[in-house]
């Protein structure tokens, strides 16, 4: 088995997704990783990946890597980020419906680079080729749509959203919700 085999036979074995890994100069092995949708952890209810799942990856991995005799000098786990890569189809699928920038092979009309809604294509002539993507996206004046295949894609990443005023649990009261807007969304 190759390390990087190993890596993501090890992430997927504690319910994580693999993101991405990476092996830089100066020995660095890199990990990215991501909750599955649905999945409970015993980190907590979560959305986004937390320090202790990097920490309980970590720890797993260096164990791994030590047995099956992987050189590295150093092992980073970390979570995705705000503007996660889109790297497989299934990436496409699970965020259908959000906000995306991605980077084509070839330009189309000019340009690569295109940002808006990601969705799913309807299939045309029986979708023997597998799913179709679409962009929608605005070009300063109407609503546009950009359709495009998989293989077509150099890069694809979310856009990230930010939210100055923190995240607010699904079963948060109102009077939670209008108490953390008045100290500037911090919880006590």
């Amino acid at each position: 088995m190759s390390w990087s085999q190993a890596v993501e036979k090890t992430v997927t074995g504690l319910g994580y997704e693999l993101v991405d890994v990476e092996r830089s100069a100066g020995g660095l092995l890199r990990v990215s990783i991501d909750r599955v949708p649905g999945r409970a952890y015993p980190t907590g209810e979560h959305e986004f990946v937390t320090v202790e799942d990097c920490e309980a990856v970590t720890r797993q991995l260096q164990y791994v890597l030590e047995v099956d005799n992987v050189d590295y000098a150093r092992l980073e786990v970390s979570s995705p980020g705000l503007d996660r890569p889109l790297k497989r189809v299934e990436d496409y699928a699970r965020f259908a419906g959000q906000e995306v920038q991605i980077t084509l092979k070839l330009p189309f009309q000019g340009r690569k680079k295109f940002q808006g809604t990601l969705q799913a294509a309807e299939a045309v002539d029986g979708g023997a080729a597998g799913p179709g993507w679409q962009l929608i996206f605005n070009d300063g004046k109407v609503d546009q749509v950009l359709d495009f295949a998989f293989d077509e894609v150099r890069e694809a990443r979310l856009v990230p959203v930010l939210n100055f005023k923190g995240r607010r649990g699904k079963g948060a009261s109102a009077s939670e919700q209008s108490a953390g807007e008045t100290d500037g969304g911090q919880e006590q």
